[in-house]
């Protein structure tokens, strides 16, 4: 493992997961999962298997879920009626606890923000099309879904390429403003599950940590390993061998690709949104540009 080897730079951007971070969206999740589970007799969904899913993209959540689930229909058959319940419970979603307070500060401190979630168009437009005045604080440039052509097939979270571009989307609008780009050093991602926290490190970016209490209850004891992406989600059987990156952070340190180490202070658990510590990540009153 690469070290980082000095204190983590102040942020100049925040890129935010979506689903059980910035909406409520994780427990909708569960109340469909459970309610075709408990239709052919299985077992409710455990935390264990849920904290696997979490963040990942469908196709590899869904060999996880199948593989565990061992229902007695076909994967079309679930997927019908997945999606059944979820076109009734998706646009019931409401923001958590603390965000809206959370994006209005940063818009204030001058946080540039962008969205990088696993979600596809679809599902997201059910989520989101009702919540019209939180998603307006993510220009439509800037947000990156999990279906995005610009993401190779395989290299969903836990892998770094949705964060690296939510990073370059930003300073594409950037450079054209005059502004200079943000480095991975420089953001700061904001993710629930396990997998999402192991691509914000091998992004090189800051990241927080702010899970269910459910899954910090499953990950008691391993919450350093958490956020040093140390957890071993990234499995080279499911995700296309790492591609060199020209990406380098903190002057060829330590290359993009790589998570951190157990208490390198670039990783930070929140158990909660609410009264977010802007200070501790350098963040002032009038952030630079």
């Amino acid at each position: 493992m690469g070290s980082m080897n000095c204190d983590p730079p102040p942020i100049r951007a925040a890129l935010f997961d979506m689903d059980g971070l910035l909406i409520d969206s994780e427990d909708l999740y569960t109340i469909c999962t459970n309610t075709i589970l408990q239709r052919y007799n299985r077992p409710t969904l455990p935390w264990s298997i849920k904290a696997q899913l979490q963040g990942r993209p469908g196709p590899q959540a869904g060999a996880i879920f199948h593989s565990w689930a061992q229902l007695p229909i076909s994967k079309d058959q679930f997927f019908t009626e997945q999606s059944e319940l979820q076109r009734e419970l998706f646009p019931r979603t409401k923001p958590l606890p603390g965000v809206m307070e959370l994006l209005r500060g940063f818009r204030e401190k001058g946080v540039h923000m962008a969205l990088a979630t696993s979600s596809h168009a679809g599902n997201f437009k059910l989520k989101s099309s009702h919540l019209p005045e939180l998603f307006e604080y993510f220009h439509r440039d800037h947000q990156v879904l999990g279906d995005d052509p610009r993401i190779p097939p395989g290299r969903g979270k836990p892998a770094p390429d949705i964060y690296l571009l939510a990073l370059k989307v930003l300073n594409r609008t950037l450079t054209e403003q005059g502004h200079p780009p943000i480095r991975p050093e420089e953001c700061l991602v904001f993710e629930d599950s396990v997998p999402g926290v192991e691509a914000g490190r091998r992004a090189g970016m800051q990241t927080v940590w702010c899970p269910h209490p459910e899954l910090l209850v499953e990950y008691t004891g391993r919450e350093k390993e958490v956020l040093a992406g140390l957890t071993g989600e990234h499995k080279e059987d499911e995700e296309a061998e790492l591609q060199h990156t020209e990406v380098e952070v903190l002057e060829g340190k330590r290359r993009v690709g790589m998570p951190g180490e157990i208490d390198d202070g670039w990783g930070k658990l929140l158990k909660s949104l609410e009264g977010f510590p802007y200070h501790e990540f350098g963040i002032g009153q009038s952030t630079l540009n």
